[in-house]
C-alpha cells in the first residue's frame, strides 16, 4: 500500500502566482488588496483603507496622551511653589551634611527636587541635587542630607528647590 500523491497546482511558466493573504474574518486566502472574502462580503461593500485605520490608531493615541496629560493636572495640582533655606554645611567623611529647610507653599502634600550649589565655583559643576520628603500643604520640615558631589570643604552655598 502506497501514500496517497498530491501534486501541487502548477502555474504557467512566466505567470507569477497571486498574492495572497487571510481574510480578516473567516481565514480563507483572498488578494492582497481585499480584506474580506465573498463569503464574508457578499455585497462587494468597499473595504476601510489604510489611512482610516491608522488615523484612527492615532488618534486613540492622542486621546490617551491628553487624557494622561488631565490626570496629571489633576494629580499634582496645589503643590508647590517650594520656599527653601540652607543652614551652613559641616565638613563630614568624604563630603558634607546639609541641613535644608524646605515650605510647601502650596495647598496639597507633596515634595520637591532642590538644587545646591556653590555661588563661586565657575567650573559649572550642577552641583548636588536632594530629593525632599514628603511635605504637607503649607508646612516645613527642616531635614539633613550628606552630599559627596561638592567635596568636603565649608563654604557657602545656595539652594534652590522645583516643585513637581
Amino acid at each position: 500500500m502506497t501514500a496517497p500523491h498530491t501534486v501541487a497546482p502548477q502555474t504557467a511558466p512566466g505567470v507569477k502566482p497571486e498574492l495572497t493573504h487571510p481574510c480578516a474574518r473567516c481565514g480563507a486566502p483572498v488578494p492582497i488588496d481585499t480584506g474580506l472574502c465573498e463569503r464574508c462580503n457578499p455585497l462587494g461593500l468597499r473595504d476601510v483603507s489604510s489611512s482610516q485605520v491608522h488615523g484612527i490608531a492615532i488618534a486613540g493615541v492622542f486621546l490617551f496622551v491628553v487624557v494622561l496629560a488631565v490626570a496629571a493636572k489633576f494629580a499634582l495640582a496645589g503643590i508647590g511653589p517650594f520656599e527653601a533655606a540652607i543652614a551652613p554645611p559641616v565638613a563630614d567623611t568624604g563630603g558634607l551634611t546639609l541641613t535644608l529647610t524646605v515650605t510647601n507653599k502650596g495647598s496639597s502634600t507633596g515634595q520637591s527636587t532642590c538644587q545646591v550649589t556653590d555661588p563661586a565655583d565657575r567650573t559649572g559643576n550642577p552641583g548636588a541635587f536632594v530629593l525632599t520628603p514628603q511635605i504637607d500643604g503649607g508646612e516645613t520640615r527642616t531635614f539633613s542630607q550628606h552630599v559627596t558631589v561638592l567635596g568636603s570643604a565649608v563654604r557657602p552655598l545656595e539652594i534652590e528647590c522645583s516643585g513637581p
